[in-house]
């Protein structure tokens, strides 16, 4: 039992929060393209990231495991990112470092939804059983590339005088 739920409901809402942040977070980004700020799903984002973070740490473990670190890194980029949207208001330098850290929060849940794939889905896991094989290192590769683009094209084109809330 976990907060009074089974390890299997619990693992069901981790799951859930999890794939709405990864969603929120992809409109986030494409808001960051477009030019426009999306302050409900930004929100979203936000408190499901955090959510997504804090939850990793309620599975049963008997020492620091990688999903902890992860989580431990997301959480101290957030602290970073909440402040800099919310409590500076993009001013300044305050928007380039919202901007990358909330694309460094989404890469990290997305690293983490690889990993899951390669574990879970049957025909990942045969391509990849420990996770060091070519097929994984070449997802995570491709995704670490797709979200250094993002981030930079996102930094270019999201600029605060031109953004329109929606």
């Amino acid at each position: 039992m976990i907060l009074g739920m089974s390890t299997a409901t619990f693992t069901s809402l981790h799951v859930v929060i999890s794939m709405v942040g990864i969603g929120s977070g992809l409109a986030v980004m494409y808001g960051f393209l477009a030019g426009k700020r999306y302050d409900g799903m930004t929100a979203i984002f936000l408190v499901t990231t955090v959510l997504t973070s804090v939850t990793a740490f309620g599975f049963p473990s008997e020492h620091l495991l990688p999903s902890h670190k992860v989580g431990i890194i997301s959480l101290v980029i957030l602290a970073i990112a909440i402040p800099a949207r919310y409590g500076f208001h993009l001013a300044g330098a305050w928007r380039p470092t919202y901007v990358v850290g909330a694309a460094m929060a989404l890469y990290l849940n997305v690293f983490v939804l690889v990993v899951q794939l390669f574990e879970k889905v049957p025909a990942l896991r045969a391509l990849a059983p420990t996770q060091k094989e070519p097929p994984f290192l070449v997802a995570q590769l491709l995704v670490l590339a797709f979200f250094v683009a993002l981030t930079i094209l996102s930094a270019k084109r999201f600029h605060i005088e031109q953004t329109r809330t929606t």
